[in-house]
C-alpha cells in the first residue's frame, strides 16, 4: 500500500482521484484550503480508514514539510483556479501558484518523493498554430492585463518542475490539463459546461460569452484521473511534460444547443458581448485543441468517455445539488 498525498484534493478533480486511489487500496492524505474546494466533494470518502484529510494551505512550510515525510508520491494539484478567481485576486493566484508549486517541490527533494505537477491549457497562451505541442512557443499578453496571471503562475509551474529533474534529480512528471469536466466541478468560478448545465434545469438563459464560435475540447474527469495514475507509475514519464485532455472540438455555440437537448430545457441561448462579462481588455481565444500524441504513446491513453455521456453525469449530478 502506498502513501499518497493529493494537494488541492477536496476540489473537483483532486477528489476523484483520490477515490481512485482508495479503490485499489492506496492511502490517501488530502491536504486542501477549502478555498476552491468542497468538503462535500470527499464527504463519501472519509468512512474509509486509509482516508485522511487535512484542512491547510500549500503555503504553510510546515504543515507541508509534516505531511509529505511519510509519502511515496504527491499529486500536486492545489491551485487557484478559474478566471472569475484570477482576475479578482492575482496576487493571491500568483503566490498560491508558484510559491506553493516551490514548496511542494522543495519537500518532496528531501525524499526524492516522485511529485506530479498539474498545469493548464492557459500555458498555451495566444498561440494559434494547432494542435498544440507541448514543446511549442507560447504567446502572451501584457503583464497589465491580468487575464494572464493564470497562464503566467502555470507556466512558472512547470519551468520550476524541470527545474527540479534536472538539478536536484527530483522525479517530476508535468501534466497540461485541457478542459476537464464531469460531476462535482462547480460553474462559480466560470466553468462553462456546469454553468450551462445549471441555467438549463432551472430554465435560466444559457449564457453564452462572445459569439459563440470559440471552439474547445472537453474531457471526462474519469479517463483524465486514469491517466493521472497510469502516467505517475510510468518512469519513461519523469522530467517530461504532458499534454492531457480530449482532441474533439465542439463550438460553445453548439455545447449549449447540446446541453439545452439532453435537459429537454426550455431555456433561451443568449449571446452576452465579452465586454459586459469580463473588466476590460480580457482576451479570449478562438480555439485550444491539443496534441495528445505524446502521452498516448506513453501510457496507450485515448478519450473512452463521449462529451454526451460527460453531459449526461453533470446533469445526473446537478440535479441532486439543486
Amino acid at each position: 500500500m502506498a502513501k499518497i498525498l493529493i494537494t488541492g484534493g477536496a476540489g473537483f478533480v483532486g477528489s476523484h482521484l483520490a477515490e481512485k486511489l482508495l479503490q485499489k487500496g492506496e492511502e490517501v492524505f488530502v491536504v486542501d484550503n477549502l478555498s476552491t474546494g468542497s468538503l462535500k466533494n470527499i464527504e463519501h470518502l472519509k468512512e474509509n480508514q486509509n482516508f485522511h484529510f487535512i484542512q491547510g494551505s500549500v503555503l504553510d512550510e510546515d504543515l507541508m514539510e509534516e505531511v509529505i515525510q511519510p509519502v511515496d508520491e504527491i499529486y500536486h494539484l492545489a491551485a487557484a483556479v478559474g478566471v472569475r478567481q484570477i482576475l479578482g485576486k492575482p496576487l493571491k493566484s500568483l503566490l498560491t501558484n508558484i510559491k506553493g508549486t516551490e514548496i511542494v517541490l522543495k519537500e518532496a527533494e528531501k525524499g526524492r518523493v516522485k511529485t506530479l505537477v498539474v498545469s493548464s491549457s492557459e500555458v498555451c497562451g495566444k498561440g494559434d498554430k494547432l494542435p498544440f505541442r507541448e514543446e511549442d512557443d507560447r504567446t502572451y499578453g501584457s503583464v497589465y492585463n491580468d487575464r494572464w496571471v493564470y497562464a503566467f503562475s502555470k507556466a512558472v509551474d512547470e519551468f520550476l518542475g524541470l527545474a527540479y529533474w534536472r538539478e536536484k534529480n527530483l522525479p517530476v512528471v508535468i501534466i497540461r490539463l485541457f478542459n476537464v469536466i464531469g460531476p462535482r466541478q462547480t460553474g462559480f468560478y466560470g466553468m462553462v459546461v456546469p454553468t450551462f448545465v445549471k441555467q438549463a434545469l432551472k430554465g435560466e438563459n444559457i449564457t453564452v460569452f462572445g459569439d459563440g464560435q470559440q471552439c474547445r475540447c472537453f474531457a471526462d474527469v474519469d479517463d483524465i484521473t486514469d491517466a493521472l495514475i497510469k502516467l505517475m507509475a510510468e518512469k519513461k514519464g519523469e522530467g517530461k511534460l504532458f499534454n492531457l485532455g480530449s482532441n474533439r472540438e465542439i463550438s460553445i455555440n453548439h455545447l449549449a444547443e447540446l446541453v439545452k437537448k439532453q435537459t429537454s430545457s426550455s431555456s433561451e441561448i443568449i449571446h452576452i458581448p465579452y465586454e459586459k462579462a469580463y473588466p476590460e481588455g480580457y482576451e479570449d481565444f478562438r480555439r485550444r485543441v491539443p496534441d495528445i500524441t505524446k502521452i498516448k504513446n506513453l501510457i496507450g491513453y485515448g478519450v473512452k468517455v463521449s462529451l454526451e455521456e460527460s453531459i449526461r453525469k453533470i446533469i445526473e449530478y446537478q440535479k441532486t445539488t439543486l
